[in-house]
C-alpha cells in the first residue's frame, strides 16, 4: 500500500538516493524544505520512501519541479498519484494552472502528463546539463477548477 504525505528532514537522505546520479544533493533538498512556498511530498511503501515530488507554489502557479520513483518502483502508478496530489493541493490554492519541463526523450513521463491534462506550450533548448532539450508543459484549471485540456501548442513528440 502506498502512503503519500509531506516529506520530512528525515526523508531527506531516501529521496535523494531515489535518483542515479542524483539531481539534487541533500542541501538543497533541506533548503526546500525551509522556503514557505516549497511543496514537497514523498510516497511510502512499506515505510520506505519509493517516490517523491517537489514544486513551488509562487502567485497562483504551481511550478513542479522534480518528480522521481525508484526504478524497481516504476510504472505502477506512483508518480501519477503524487501527480494528483499536487493537481488536489493546486485547487484546495485556486491555482490557475501547474507547469513543468520534461526531458524531450523521456516519453513515458511524457505520456503520463499528457493523460492528466498536461499539452507542451514551449521547448527549452539544450537546458539540461547533457544540453537535451526540455519539452514545457501545462495544465489549465478552468473557472471551476475543471481541467481545461488543450492541444499541444508546440511540435513535441507523441
Amino acid at each position: 500500500m502506498i502512503r503519500l504525505e509531506p516529506m520530512q528532514e528525515g526523508d531527506v537522505a531516501s529521496v535523494v538516493a531515489l535518483e542515479a546520479p542524483p539531481s539534487a544533493h541533500e542541501e538543497e533538498l533541506r533548503a526546500e524544505l525551509l522556503r514557505p512556498w516549497a511543496r514537497l511530498w514523498v510516497a511510502r511503501e512499506e515505510g520506505a520512501v519509493v517516490a517523491f515530488l517537489s514544486a513551488w507554489h509562487v502567485a497562483d502557479e504551481i511550478h513542479v519541479l522534480n518528480l522521481a520513483t525508484r526504478t524497481d518502483r516504476r510504472r505502477r502508478g506512483i508518480g501519477r498519484a503524487l501527480l494528483h496530489e499536487a493537481i488536489a493541493h493546486a485547487r484546495r490554492v485556486s491555482a490557475v494552472r501547474i507547469l513543468l519541463e520534461v526531458r524531450r526523450s523521456n516519453a513515458p513521463a511524457i505520456g503520463l502528463y499528457r493523460s492528466l491534462g498536461f499539452f507542451v506550450f514551449g521547448v527549452r533548448t539544450r537546458y539540461y546539463r547533457d544540453n537535451e532539450d526540455a519539452l514545457e508543459m501545462m495544465l489549465v484549471f478552468g473557472p471551476t477548477g475543471e481541467i481545461d485540456r488543450r492541444p499541444d501548442e508546440v511540435h513535441a513528440p507523441s
